[in-house]
């Protein structure tokens, strides 16, 4: 039986934040990517998740930095690990929160089941 830690309503426009962390990344770096993500033009008649609301689920997705230039195994050496990356992903989420986001989240390395229904369908990396 699966347990759910993290959701926003369906109902409701909201954001799903796959965060990946690099090497280079910190919590400055965090703080300005929430703070573009919250203020970001992508939901309907052009507002930002700042201007209507939106709920946030941020997911970390150590994945996202997969190198499949050779070979058919992917290598995740840009990835940072995991205990570099996951105060980095909880520095931005509570970076969302001082914003005045609703955010909820997954858990930081866990088997995760993560439903999206894309509306447009727009999907849109952030990188600073």
């Amino acid at each position: 039986m699966s347990t759910i830690v993290g959701a926003i309503e369906p109902e409701s426009q909201g954001l799903l934040a796959l965060v990946g962390v690099t090497h280079d990344d910190d919590e400055a770096k965090a703080t300005r990517l929430a703070e573009k993500l919250w203020q970001l033009r992508i939901l309907d008649d052009e507002k930002s998740a700042a201007d209507i609301g939106a709920p946030i689920l941020v997911v970390s997705q150590f994945t996202l930095y997969a190198n499949t230039a050779k070979g058919r195994r992917p290598t995740w050496n840009a990835a940072a690990p995991g205990a570099v990356a996951e105060p980095l992903v909880t520095a931005f989420a509570d970076a969302l929160r001082r914003l005045g986001a609703h955010v909820e989240t997954g858990v930081f390395g866990a088997h995760m089941e993560v439903a999206l229904v894309n509306d447009g369908p727009v999907t849109v990396q952030l990188e600073l």
